[in-house]
């Protein structure tokens, strides 16, 4: 049985890490989207700002265009995961997390941890459920 046949599809957005490493930017099962974990890449040129609100920025644009081609948005989002190498990275970011999540509210949780790239200064998972009609 193909992955087709059970109803999970998924999602590439052009990263050359998907294809080195052998995962997609997004999982669509059913109704649940699962969106990898997401930095700040600019995956057109494959370059990333050194500032980490400009990084958070991208990884919201990157999981957008993910959550769009699954057929939803932030609005279906119920959980999200942030990773930080720093902690006190985190709070300059609330602000452009908030405009996406804060009136959604999903579930959330922050970890302090090692990034693939030194570069990476901020890593963003979300996991969310389609709307039927």
């Amino acid at each position: 049985m193909t992955a087709e046949n059970t109803g999970r599809r998924s999602i590439l957005s052009g990263s050359t890490f998907e294809e080195q490493i052998g995962y997609a930017r997004a999982v669509v099962d059913g109704d649940w989207v699962h969106v990898s974990g997401t930095t700040g890449y600019d995956y057109a040129g494959m370059t990333i700002s050194d500032d980490v609100v400009e990084q958070a920025e991208q990884c919201l644009r990157n999981i957008g265009a993910a959550l769009k081609e699954a057929g939803c948005s932030f609005a279906d989002v119920v959980r999200v995961r942030y990773l930080l190498p720093d902690r006190a990275d985190f709070e300059p970011c609330w602000p452009v997390l908030r405009r996406c999540f804060g009136e959604v509210r999903p579930a959330a949780t922050m970890l302090v941890c090692g990034l693939a790239d030194e570069r990476m200064r901020i890593e963003i998972e979300v996991d969310a459920r389609r709307r039927t009609a």
